[in-house]
């Protein structure tokens, strides 16, 4: 994609100028100007070129990030939040310059509240980093979209992952957080009770907002009880729809699954080889059960009975711990597997979610216009929710294979949409999917565009991204 059809933000020269100076004097060695480190704070992981920012701030505290809003509002310099930089769609890209500030020294576990299920943190702890803490006390935070994010980060682009199918997304699993706003208030948008009728619902209007609403300095989040056993394993299929079937047949029998992961031939293909998996090389559903030991076991034959129905099987599944952790490094491992397709390659990751029964239909026509465009790209997807992910694999130097990676991410887009789905189930929007997002939503950009010139009038948070402030 060209700068050129990206949101266009005025660079502020005088006022970048000026805030550079004040924070420099403020921050000392907590604030960067090297090309280097404004490089790592602006990659991004599609076509989109990285957009770099002016300086970054290393804070360490809600009161630290205030007086970075403050600083920057003073002058009119955007602030773009970043946490560990995994976001898909150029979240973290800074299209009128300005500062990025770097939350991961915001790492501290508050508390946590065994009784009552749930544990306040900083938003720069990772879902490992808290999961590690947590496992003594017997529960875990359930929310997997694969790569070690930062929960501030996963609550900003309202990520969800493998485990959604049976837990939610960070929608479901945010019980109240804090932010700090454009004019450097904290603003606290929930307590910890259960639930609540008291207001707007602010925790949600942060939530996914992609810090064009406020910079999020704690979040609440609910967890959840380690399982007493997990079963997990394999099941390949003749067919991608009739992997699809087998999951909408799973789902409407009200199998409590925890994950249901497609795999397409080609996918497969990749991940036996650099996994070394002992696997038939089709398209295959990984599935995992939480529960009881009896009630695991059950689930699994359950599954395998519906998928024999369906022309699939056998369903290879165990509950030994190191077996299932093999199986489920190799399914997040992926996109790692999918690169020696075409040697040299970049991955281009995009993902949509339709209704769980038009999910077969979505797949295979992406799959045939895959091999109609003479793409290398193959699909993974939660379809539990109905969501999948292509990975397109491209020349980024290339200008034609830009265009046709743009013209198929488009096609999908444009499916998912007809299908009364969304342009993306979990990637979130940024600068890349703006234009699906309109075309989705129609007059409703209108009015998240009134909420963030309501909290945000000169456009200084994370400016360019979902939607043209104008």
């Amino acid at each position: 994609m060209a700068l050129a059809d990206l949101v266009r933000i005025e660079r502020n020269e005088d006022g970048i100028q000026a805030a550079l100076g004040v924070l420099k004097q403020r921050f000392g060695e907590r604030f960067q100007t090297g090309q280097s480190i404004r490089e790592q704070h602006a990659h991004t992981t599609t076509y989109i070129p990285a957009q770099l920012p002016d300086g970054v701030v290393f804070a360490r505290s809600t009161p630290e990030v205030q007086e970075v809003m403050g600083v920057c509002a003073t002058h009119r310099v955007p602030v773009i939040p970043f946490g560990t930089g995994t976001s898909l769609e150029g979240h973290v890209n800074a299209p009128g310059g300005g500062i990025s500030l770097d939350l991961m020294g915001m790492d501290k576990i508050v508390s946590v509240n065994a009784e009552d299920l749930d544990c306040t943190i900083e938003p720069g702890v990772t879902r490992e980093a808290l999961n590690t803490y947590l496992r003594d006390t017997g529960l875990f935070f359930p929310i997997d979209p694969g790569a070690n994010a930062s929960l501030g980060g996963m609550a900003s682009t309202r990520a969800s992952g493998t485990n959604a199918v049976r837990y939610g997304t960070m929608r479901d699993n945010v019980l109240a957080l804090t932010a700090v706003t454009a004019d450097g208030r904290t603003v606290t948008t929930a307590r910890r009770a259960k639930k609540s009728s008291a207001g707007y619902d602010l925790t949600r209007l942060f939530i996914g907002a992609e810090g064009t609403l406020g910079i999020i300095t704690s979040l609440t989040l609910r967890l959840q009880g380690i399982p007493q056993a997990i079963s997990g394993g394999v099941c390949p299929f003749p067919s991608v729809e009739a992997a699809c079937e087998a999951v909408i047949a799973t789902i409407q029998m009200g199998i409590p699954v925890a994950r249901i992961e497609l795999v397409n031939q080609l996918q497969m293909k990749a991940m036996i080889a650099y996994s070394k998996l002992d696997y038939p090389e089709s398209p295959c559903l990984f599935l995992e059960f939480h529960g009881t030991e009896s009630g695991v076991a059950e689930q699994a034959e359950l599954f395998g009975e519906i998928a024999g129905e369906h022309g699939g099987g056998p369903f290879m599944w165990t509950q030994v711990a190191e077996e299932r952790t093999k199986l489920w490094k190799a399914r997040h491992d992926a996109y790692w597997a999918s690169l020696p397709l075409r040697p040299g390659a970049r991955g281009l990751s995009t993902d949509v979610c339709v209704p769980i029964s038009r999910l077969a239909e979505c797949i295979a026509e992406t799959e045939r216009d895959i091999e109609a465009m003479g793409l290398v790209a193959p699909i993974v997807g939660h379809v539990g929710d109905g969501n999948f992910h292509v990975l397109v694999l491209m020349d980024p130097e290339s200008t034609r294979e830009i265009a046709q990676a743009e013209a198929f991410v488009a096609r999908l887009n444009e499916r998912a949409l007809a299908m009364e789905g969304t342009c993306t189930g979990e990637h979130g929007i940024g600068q890349g999917k703006a234009k699906f997002l309109q075309m989705e939503l129609g007059a409703g950009v209108d009015v998240m565009r009134a909420i963030k010139k309501a909290l945000d009038p000169q456009n200084i948070l994370n400016p360019g991204k979902i939607f043209s402030f104008d």
